[in-house]
């Protein structure tokens, strides 16, 4: 009675531990029907916002692999393939029911005497681990065993074996082909040996199933895997799959996997055997692919119909027939994908177009990746990468300012920086002067713009990019306001377009409505929702100074963004680079489009240094956006009310009424901005742009301890009131009213670390040019006889003129 006792205790036990994985591991198992994908045709249409078929959704598994959306039904998968595969990776598949007990046994034992718990999983097993435990198939735990075995056995009740099989013959990993992974036999079939999966034969289907378990390493070796051939075929003969006449027949088949050059003997053995041209591979999955090239036309606009859709509606709406309408501008699409063919990007590069509609955050247009004519990768650049922004955020925090009651005539010292974070301008040289904010932006100088961001308050400008939609760095601190947030092109469209509507941003949204193959509405998008995020003349004085980055200077004088101009309608949009030259980056509105595109490796790394934002992102973003509008009529901006305009140091800038006659204020980042520089008005002969100065070295280091303090700022309305007095030499009067305030030219000169550098040869060698037109009699030293704001020098006793007796401010850069 004792032993009975002891199995009870046992038993006891064992139910006990199974209660407890249950109840740790079991509650939240994802659901097997996501592997029902296999029964769905992929007939669910996709429209444009116009009513235009752009495609039909293709069920796709993901696998630990990559995705396969080559999905090939069990009738077009040879039968030799099927039998190779099922007696070399689960000889008893059609015998047990989902978890074979006898490979459990034997992994259990391999894990307590080897402590390796892989091995023993059946072929039901293993497509549970890829495709519904993919995020756990590099875990060799006890946790992925319990969840594999449970699964398993649900998905062998509710799937005959033949959609089992099936599901495993699509996820199954056979080798890097290059570019592309090869997964499923539909794939493999091509890249192995140019053939539909249904042409196999015997001999080439016990190749493939032999080198499943390391397909890259046997690949390389045909000889020394040989023998396993023979040895699968003899297995293959013992379960009773073919007989030995055909095992005999297939043995002395030769076979020519892409890529080897081999020799054989009637008997079947080998002669020679060399691997010429492993990139055969991918030569025929690029021949597979472009007869089917229609299928990946709109590939990442449709990737992203399927990501906003499966959360809502679920794989078996989503894939089962219907109607789905989206956001998706034809024009734009197609646009946006040729400006990706014909991108001059640099060798190892990819980009990341996205284009989305000002008026309720639609997204009209989405590329993922530099496309070349065949299949793209199905990673989205657009959408899922997020890269450091670069100076591209900085129309962002002079917005902001300009939110707190700044002007663009406002001045902003250009000189290094007091404390333990040294960022620098392009070349490591500063000016030593105030500059006007508007200036600072047209040449994107990094040191004026991180004093702006001291006197603002990184908490201030962190509330306002989240408000945007974007998600500031933690520990980002003053590093942050030269753009070491990271962010996706479509976040970076959508934060743009609020400049273009007034100051109201929209979450982007892809799909309007689905419908099911009977006409009923399964879901419909709610109505656009705005959140306010500039007023209106706040995002108006934005979009000024976005327009003069693309217009105040012209592409002689340094301006970079001036390859963004769409002949026939107003243009603004900034430039950005990363450290290193890793990102490039533009982003811009027009008044019904707004886009940004990415440039950079896919793994990270440096690009050329001949790489610059203005030449790489900046054409491609030109092309793209001038697509989608062509055909339309031209428009303008839509200017609020109470705006007017001044000229200001030779540049028409706009106000609100209520400050355009302010005396602009000078800041140093101290918060304690206030004063300015009197000036003789001088004569000036003709209101010609200013040439740019020598980019200025911009080193970008995450800053150690970031300043949080922000100052008081006070707005317009606690001002005190004073009769307005035009700054004599400094504003001449605005325009007559029916004049439209003229297109700027500009240039960005953001330096290393977050830069838009101009070629050097394109730019002065004087950092601090001389004005021949301004009547300027005075020196670099005397403040008073400076007439052109330009020009504004420092107090002597504050900074010396001459920016080459600065000490040496080297940083490394940001990695």
């Amino acid at each position: 009675m004792k032993w009975l006792t002891g199995l009870g205790a046992l038993l006891m036990v064992a139910v006990g531990g199974v209660g407890g994985m249950w109840y740790a591991w079991g509650r939240d198992l994802p659901s097997v029907s996501d592997l029902d994908v296999l029964e769905f045709s992929g007939k669910t249409r996709v429209y444009d916002r116009t009513g235009t078929l752009i495609g039909t959704l293709t069920p796709s598994l993901d696998s630990a692999g990559g995705v396969n959306r080559n999905l090939v039904p069990l009738s077009r998968i040879a039968a030799p393939l099927q039998k190779a595969v099922i007696t070399s990776e689960d000889r008893r598949f059609f015998e047990h029911h989902g978890v074979d007990y006898i490979g459990i046994t034997r992994g259990l034992l391999k894990g307590l005497l080897r402590n390796d718990l892989e091995g023993g999983s059946s072929i039901t097993q293993q497509v549970v681990k890829n495709t519904l435990l993919s995020d756990l198939q590099g875990a060799r735990t006890p946790e992925r065993k319990f969840k594999e075995a449970v699964l398993a056995y649900q998905l062998d009740r509710n799937y005959d074996k033949q959609k089992i099989l099936n599901a495993y013959l699509n996820i199954v990993y056979w080798g890097d082909g290059g570019r592309s992974d090869i997964i499923g036999a539909g794939t493999a079939a091509h890249a192995y040996f140019r053939k539909d999966a249904s042409e196999l034969n015997l001999a080439e289907s016990v190749y493939l199933a032999t080198i499943i378990p390391a397909p890259n390493r046997r690949y390389k070796d045909f000889q020394a895997y040989r023998p396993l051939m023979k040895d699968l075929l003899s297995r293959m003969v013992e379960d009773g799959r073919v007989t030995q006449a055909q095992a005999n027949e297939a043995w002395k088949t030769p076979i020519y996997p892409a890529g080897w050059r081999i020799g054989w003997n009637t008997d079947g053995t080998i002669r020679s055997a060399v691997l010429e041209r492993p990139g055969r591979l991918q030569e025929n999955i690029n021949l597979f692919e472009a007869q089917d090239t229609p299928r990946y036309a709109y590939q990442h606009y449709l990737q992203a119909v399927e990501k906003e859709l499966m959360p809502l509606i679920g794989r078996k709406a989503l894939y089962g027939g219907g109607r789905i309408v989206t956001g998706m501008s034809v024009a734009a699409q197609q646009a946006a994908e040729q400006a990706s063919l014909d991108a001059q990007v640099p060798d190892g590069a990819t980009l990341g177009i996205a284009l989305v509609s000002p008026q309720n955050g639609e997204v009209m247009a989405l590329v993922g990746q530099k496309l070349t004519g065949g299949r793209a990768s199905d990673w989205d650049n657009a959408t899922q990468a997020r890269r450091q922004v670069g100076s591209s955020i900085k129309p962002l925090l002079y917005t902001l300012a300009l939110q707190k009651g700044w002007k663009q005539s406002d001045t902003v010292l250009d000189s290094p920086l007091s404390g333990d974070y040294q960022p620098q301008n392009y070349d490591g040289r500063w000016t030593g002067r105030y500059v006007t904010m508007r200036y600072s932006l047209d040449h994107s100088l990094n040191l004026p713009t991180v004093r702006i961001g001291q006197e603002l308050g990184v908490p201030t400008f962190e509330a306002k990019l989240r408000d945007l939609g974007l998600t500031p760095p933690a520990e980002g601190g003053l590093s942050l306001t030269i753009g070491t947030l990271e962010a996706s092109p479509l976040q970076m469209a959508s934060a743009y377009a609020a400049f273009a509507n007034g100051g109201l941003y929209y979450a982007p949204s892809v799909v309007r409505r689905v419908e099911d193959s009977r006409g009923q509405v399964l879901y419909a998008r709610p109505a656009p929702t705005p959140k306010r995020v500039w007023d209106a003349q706040t995002a108006w004085l934005g979009l000024d100074m976005l327009r003069g980055v693309v217009n105040d200077l012209s592409e002689s004088q340094g301006g970079l963004a001036t390859r963004a101009l769409i002949p026939g309608w107003p243009v603004g949009g900034k430039t950005g680079t990363t450290n290193d030259i890793k990102d490039l980056w533009f982003a811009g509105v027009t008044p019904t489009v707004a886009g940004a595109v990415w440039v950079g490796k896919q793994a990270g790394g440096a690009l050329p240094p001949w790489a610059y934002s203005g030449e790489v992102p900046t054409p491609v973003w030109q092309q793209a956006v001038a697509g989608a509008l062509q055909g339309q009529a031209a428009t303008t901006f839509q200017e609020p009310a109470g705006i007017t305009y001044r000229t200001v140091r030779r540049v028409d800038m706009a106000f609100r009424v209520s400050e355009a006659d302010q005396d602009p204020v000078a800041r140093d980042g101290s918060g304690q901005g206030g004063g300015f520089f009197t000036r003789r008005r001088t004569p000036v002969p003709a209101p010609t742009p200013e040439p740019a100065p020598e980019p200025v070295q911009e080193s970008v280091t995450p800053e150690p301890e970031p300043v949080t303090q922000e100052p008081a700022v006070i707005t317009p309305e606690e001002a005190p009131t004073v009769d307005p007095v035009p700054e004599p030499g400094l504003i001449d009067t605005a325009p007559p009213a029916d004049q439209v305030p003229p297109q700027d030219s500009g240039a960005d000169t953001d330096g290393a670390g977050l830069i838009d550098a101009a070629p050097p040869e394109a730019l002065p060698t004087d950092p601090v040019p001389a004005q021949p037109d301004s009547g300027d009699t005075g020196t670099a030293t005397d403040p008073g006889l400076v007439t052109d704001p330009l020009q504004d020098p420092l107090p002597p006793e504050a900074l010396p003129t001459d920016p080459s007796a600065q000490p040496d401010n080297e940083i490394p850069p940001l990695n």
